[in-house]
């Protein structure tokens, strides 16, 4: 099968690869529709996020089963798909105490940095971390539940309340898919995004027929005096900002993944204000139904702007503004295999 590999200076190579078969008795095999770019993703190829050379990389990925081991009993040749790539043993004592997010055994399981992933024409996994797509739901929708239990897990993490207002730092596609769900849960939100281009996108997809309850502001907006019972910093890097977008006794959540990221924070005004940060993690699996339940009723196909072959993915990681001199063009890139 045809692959996307890490090198050793953090660019990809279209490879060959063996096509996976079933190895465990509940192993499944997936043969990949399309896979997601993750913010993720792109971090590992500008040196934000480690990931092992020579894995595949990729994990938000939608496909039909291929093949099963002898013990598959929940999916059959030809089901439609939903990775579940935040894997985790079920044995250690953490996981034993339900925390499957901090699962002790996290080395070797981490889909697409240490684990091959899904961009690939083939991905092998557990069947517990593959789920059934909806009847009637679209692959462009189900392609983005996994950045959608990403965004519950912070949002939850943060308590969000209906009647409470939410800012989100960050107008990629998880921040977009943030304000979606703040919306679904009855808050006002704010996004706020600093390239003119994505503004215009985040506005296409938010703005559109939500009665103004989503606004979509630069950070030098003088809008954002209205400050946020909760705020989410879905870039990773940005908590200074996300503390002074805070109100009074607010929650700041830290999402964004940057290894590189450092921050000056005051003691004395987190103890003022009554701030509170917080660091949600990845999310526990047990969120992932909650959130395949939920896309039935967000528009997340609408992210989508963009679809390259696998053999395009320099294109396709250059609209996410991850090449040299490139800006950002796309709002979610997909890659599918070409068959």
């Amino acid at each position: 099968m045809k692959a996307l590999v890490l090198n050793e200076n953090r660019t990809l190579s279209l490879t060959d690869r063996p096509t996976p078969e079933p190895d465990a008795p509940t192993d499944v095999v997936v043969r990949v529709v399309q896979t997601g770019i993750c913010g993720t993703d792109r971090s590992v190829l500008v040196g934000k996020f480690p990931a092992v050379p020579g894995v595949v990389m990729g994990h938000e990925a939608v496909g039909t089963v291929h093949s099963v081991g002898t013990a598959v009993t929940r999916h059959r040749p030809g089901d439609r798909v939903i990775v579940n790539p935040t894997l985790y043993c079920g044995q250690c004592p953490t996981c034993l105490a339900g925390h499957w997010d901090f699962c002790e055994n996290k080395a070797g399981t981490e889909v697409g940095l240490d684990l091959d992933g899904a961009f690939a024409e083939y991905i092998r996994l557990p069947e517990r971390f593959l789920h059934p797509v909806p009847t009637g739901m679209d692959l462009d929708r189900a392609v983005v539940v996994e950045p959608l239990a990403c965004a519950l897990n912070n949002i939850e993490a943060g308590r969000l309340q209906a009647g409470e207002t939410a800012v989100v730092v960050g107008g990629g596609p998880v921040g977009v898919v943030c304000a979606l769900a703040a919306r679904h849960y009855g808050a006002r939100v704010l996004l706020v995004e600093p390239d003119p281009y994505r503004q215009k996108l985040c506005r296409e997809v938010l703005e559109a027929s939500d009665g103004g309850r989503v606004t979509v502001h630069a950070p030098e907006d003088g809008a954002l005096a209205e400050r946020g019972d909760v705020v989410v910093d879905t870039v990773g890097s940005l908590l200074e900002q996300a503390l002074a977008y805070a109100a009074t006794r607010g929650r700041v959540v830290v999402m964004g993944y940057n290894s590189n990221a450092s921050a000056t924070v005051r003691p004395l005004e987190i103890l003022q204000r009554g701030l509170h940060i917080i660091g949600a993690g990845d999310y526990n699996s047990m969120l992932f139904p909650k959130a395949i339940e939920l896309a039935r009723w967000l528009p997340l196909e609408r992210l989508v702007t963009h679809r390259f072959p696998l053999e395009d993915h320099e294109a396709a990681f250059a609209a996410l503004a991850a090449g040299s001199g490139t800006s950002y063009s796309a709002l979610k890139v997909v890659l599918v295999p070409e068959r």
